[in-house]
């Protein structure tokens, strides 16, 4: 008789006294939370050369701006949800909102290529609480499939972003100037910061709330850090997100360069993006609770590996053409919601008393890896669509490769606990 327990999947849900009046109104003000990331780097995409011109810097230049932040996100991630423990969540997202509103105006005022890497860096610093405090508030008030829902709400909700970011800095370039992209960045967070002082609710209380000293933190990520289980599921998304980021950080290459499309038409690259993301999301949010983690996320990397694939045979033999070069950035994004929702809950339930320092390296480990693809990945690989499709390729392929690598240790470990406690028994 077998000795290996059922496989994991995220504990059932559970109400909690602290639950909101409204699921649908946390979703969308956690999904505008979230939606300062996109915002920050897709919008200004298309403004590339018009920075470039303006403030006499080198294409190279400017795109040190989007790894600045990038880099300074990935930091700064490690600490949103470490302050949230002991400060509280709405804290954090206040205080971090008020620091992106200044870094926003700071970024319409700058007349220096160094001043704006200057103040993308503060908007780096700020812009990841809303993403990494909001996944520990859904957790501290929901469970189970209630969470799994609530997350793919949230993503639903988020997806809009990324489609509707590099349209509206096209106009905005086209029409305006491109610091009037930053100065709309500004009244965005001035208008959510009013809607969070307003209706976010504080899901932590006083008496669940951690210390924020040396030694707690350096033993909590320590503890963290040296997790195999956590490395192998976070890894899991990152990598799989790398390979939607590969195309995001490549964007005025791809639209420009290899499909000779205009900086308004950056929605060729992005509609079919965010609309994978989105009925993925949708997806996972129906499948919630029906299915298991481990069977759900199995269907979303067939999805995510046979759009790579595709995405690799094409681009061998035929040159770049709509609608077949971004068809597959859908179907890879369709595989990449599906995984998302259930891999987090399961991170973040590897330390449940320490869930906003888990959520924090998670998302670092995200942003870090994106860092590396905006910096060194996108720029090696973006002259042609060929390389491009095999990178994305590789970073499927990886976040499979650590999926089950993560089942297979956590079946071994378990497996080991039983036949010590039959050993003991």
């Amino acid at each position: 008789m077998s000795t290996t327990p059922p496989e994991p999947s995220v504990p059932p849900s559970s109400p909690s006294p602290m639950q909101v009046a409204s699921t649908g109104a946390l979703a969308t003000l956690l999904a505008a939370l979230a939606m300062l990331g996109p915002f920050s780097i897709d919008t200004y995409l298309p403004a590339f050369p018009a920075i470039q011109a303006s403030l006499q810097a080198s294409a190279i230049e400017v795109q040190q701006t989007l790894t600045a932040y990038m880099l300074s996100f990935a930091v700064m991630t490690l600490w949103h949800g470490a302050l949230s423990d002991a400060f509280g969540r709405r804290n954090v997202i206040l205080v971090s909102l008020a620091i992106f509103a200044v870094a926003s105006f700071g970024c319409a005022s700058v007349h220096s290529i160094h001043y704006l890497w200057g103040f993308r860096i503060l908007q780096g610093v700020s812009a990841g609480a809303g993403v990494v405090v909001g996944r520990a508030i859904i957790r501290d008030l929901y469970a189970g499939a209630a969470a799994e829902r609530l997350l793919s709400l949230v993503t639903m909700i988020f997806s809009i972003a990324p489609a509707i970011a590099p349209i509206l800095g096209g106009w905005v370039v086209s029409y305006l100037s491109w610091r009037s992209i930053f100065l709309l960045l500004f009244v965005y967070t001035l208008v959510l910061f009013w809607a969070c002082y307003k209706r976010l609710p504080e899901s932590l209380p006083l008496d669940k709330r951690q210390p924020f000293s040396a030694e707690f933190l350096w033993d909590s990520y320590k503890k963290v850090f040296k997790s195999p289980l956590f490395h192998l599921k976070a890894g899991t998304i990152a990598f799989n997100f790398a390979g939607l980021f590969l195309y995001v950080s490549s964007a005025p290459a791809f639209i420009t360069q290899h499909l000779h499309l205009g900086a308004d038409q950056f929605g060729w690259q992005f509609v079919p993006s965010v609309g994978g993301i989105f009925l993925g999301a949708l997806a996972a949010n129906r499948l919630a609770g029906k299915l298991s983690v481990w069977r759900q996320v199995n269907i979303g990397f067939s999805f995510l590996v046979g759009a790579a694939l595709f995405n690799v045979a094409y681009h061998a033999i035929w040159p770049p053409m709509l609608p077949w070069s971004v068809l597959p950035l859908f179907f890879y994004c369709f595989g990449m919601s599906l995984v998302a929702p259930g891999a987090t809950l399961l991170v973040l339930d590897l330390f449940p008393t320490i869930r906003g320092i888990v959520a924090s390296c998670q998302s670092a480990s995200v942003t870090m890896l994106g860092a590396v693809v905006a910096g060194v990945v996108a720029p090696a690989l973006d002259h042609s669509a060929l390389t491009l499709a095999l990178g994305q390729l590789a970073f499927a392929v990886i976040g499979m490769v650590l999926w089950y690598t993560g089942r297979h240790y956590w079946r071994a470990m378990t497996n080991q606990k039983q036949n010590a406690w039959e050993t003991v028994g």
